[in-house]
């Protein structure tokens, strides 16, 4: 009998520990509002519109990955300052694309460092040019080449670049306490990829950086992407990568078969299904499509 009872007071107040761990990330962030999910005691994701945004809590700053657009950076910011007395310390770009770095204005007089890969930061500045909106930027007063490293207080951050991909400019970003690497648009979950060939992608190099992104950062590890396919996360695992992976040479494999059979590039983006592919389905298969084509016969 004691025992019965001794289990149950154990059950109790372990269930009564995880509660409080709850509630205590939901007072940093109201969880009801603007799609906002803690993935550990320090770290979560905000998804509104554009790709999703990651985010770091330290005793020394936030950290913030990615910036949406203005109106939506905004309010993530609104709400970081009603639940830390602490600044936002960094904001840290994937890649270059508007709904990844759009909302980086919002940042402007809060942010102590804007980092990202020197690809990014040309690419970001290129777009502004053309577009004649330089002074709606702010761009990353930091960059790096292969590697960086950055240390929050006690909170260890590495950014790393493995090839050209969705651009010639994506970082991948290892929250390393906590278990997460933030991977941009390396990763579309089940939805068909945007492939940015005039921003230096490359669908042959991708495969081979998702190949490096598992090897190194092995199956424990969570991953948040940029953005997934209806009812799918925007967060996985290493299965995940490697069907990604599996994904993208099938569709090469596909345009490399159609190329070497005499078809021409506008009977192959007449096809709405990609042989071996039954898990990235819907609109937007012309985008990978036309993407492998140009790349194939390029060379």
């Amino acid at each position: 009998m004691q025992r019965r009872v001794f289990l149950r007071n154990t059950a109790l107040l372990a269930g009564a520990g995880l509660l409080f761990q709850k509630q205590a990330a939901a007072r940093f962030f109201r969880t009801s509002e603007y799609n906002i999910r803690m993935l550990t005691s320090r770290a979560g994701i905000f998804t509104e519109r554009g790709g999703t945004i990651g985010f770091l809590v330290t005793d020394d700053g936030i950290v913030a990955i990615d910036a949406q657009f203005p109106d939506t950076a905004q309010h993530f910011i609104d709400e970081a300052k009603k639940k830390s007395e602490k600044s936002v310390a960094y904001l840290l770009n994937t890649h270059h694309h508007g709904d990844h770095t759009a909302g980086n204005i919002a940042f402007k007089g809060i942010v102590s460092h804007v980092l990202a890969h020197e690809n990014s930061l040309a690419n970001q500045k290129a777009v502004a040019e053309k577009a004649n909106n330089l002074d709606k930027q702010l761009l990353p007063d930091i960059t790096f080449r292969d590697e960086t490293k950055l240390k929050i207080g006690k909170a260890k951050i590495k950014g790393y670049y493995f090839g050209a991909g969705h651009t010639n400019g994506d970082a991948v970003y290892h929250l390393e306490d906590e278990g997460l690497v933030h991977m941009g648009d390396l990763l579309f979950n089940r939805r068909h990829p945007f492939v940015d060939r005039p921003g230096g992608a490359s669908m042959v190099s991708w495969t081979g950086v998702l190949d490096k992104i598992a090897a190194k950062f092995g199956k424990d590890t969570t991953y948040i992407f940029g953005h997934a396919g209806t009812g799918y996360d925007v967060t996985g695992k290493q299965a995940d990568l490697v069907a990604f992976r599996d994904y993208l040479q099938r569709v090469l494999d596909f345009a490399n078969a159609e190329i070497k059979a005499g078809r021409t590039k506008e009977d192959f983006l007449k096809n709405t299904s990609i042989p071996g592919v039954t898990e990235w389905t819907g609109d937007g298969i012309q985008r990978p499509l036309a993407a492998a084509w140009d790349e194939l016969t390029s060379k």
